[in-house]
């Protein structure tokens, strides 16, 4: 956890984003396709860059449309918008361990990965409820949670879970105690080889 803030001051160099430790970065590590929430963010991430204080990287390529979308923003909100075209092994990692939040917003996801990665890292992940992303993120408002959620395909209720985790933020204290729970989230074959076996038990049980 000690070096989470030269990562993000180093990220925030190397992408050209205002030196600013006290804005959260929100990041997205993804296919630039529609059911990766695409179509949400698009219609989303205009407002939440005009009305709250934070910056926004996003890593990927595929849809020309969601390309030249973000393309355009990072031409509007210079320094505090980038759009990383591609996909660099290395810099997502800068990514995934700079960023303060990590947004996955998709339309289906039957596992995830980038949400587990975001995880160990410390870095905050809001998700859609649905798939893999609603097996391995746990909304925090009943302070036991990982992460923030939300469950209707809708552009207002991504905004506001992104909203609910930048009001986090400047809860210093509760922030650490959130990234520390993320970061202990197991997600390892161990994990789930119990959850087979107790599943199994409890068939055996109802025989």
């Amino acid at each position: 956890m000690s070096g989470k803030g030269v990562c993000k001051q180093k990220l925030q160099e190397r992408l050209c984003l205002e030196q600013r430790w006290d804005v959260p970065i929100v990041a997205m590590v993804t296919r630039l396709v529609e059911h990766k929430g695409l179509d949400l963010v698009r219609m989303g991430l205009e407002e939440l860059m005009n009305t709250e204080n934070m910056q926004f990287i996003i890593l990927g390529s595929g849809d020309e449309e969601y390309e030249q979308f973000f393309r355009d923003m990072q031409w509007k909100y210079p320094g505090r918008l980038c759009f990383c075209h591609g996909f660099v092994p290395e810099l997502a990692r800068k990514i995934y361990s700079g960023a303060d939040i990590f947004l996955m917003p998709s339309k289906m996801e039957p596992c995830g990965l980038s949400q587990m990665i975001a995880l160990r890292y410390g870095t905050i992940p809001v998700v859609r409820e649905t798939g893999g992303l609603k097996d391995s993120v746990f909304d925090s408002a009943d302070g036991y949670g990982n992460g923030f959620t939300f469950a209707n395909y809708y552009t207002a209720d991504l905004q506001g879970a992104v909203r609910r985790a930048l009001w986090g933020i400047q809860d210093n204290e509760g922030w650490h105690k959130l990234m520390w729970r993320a970061m202990m989230s197991d997600n390892s074959w161990d994990r789930s080889a119990q959850d087979y076996i107790n599943v199994y038990n409890d068939t055996l049980n109802w025989l």
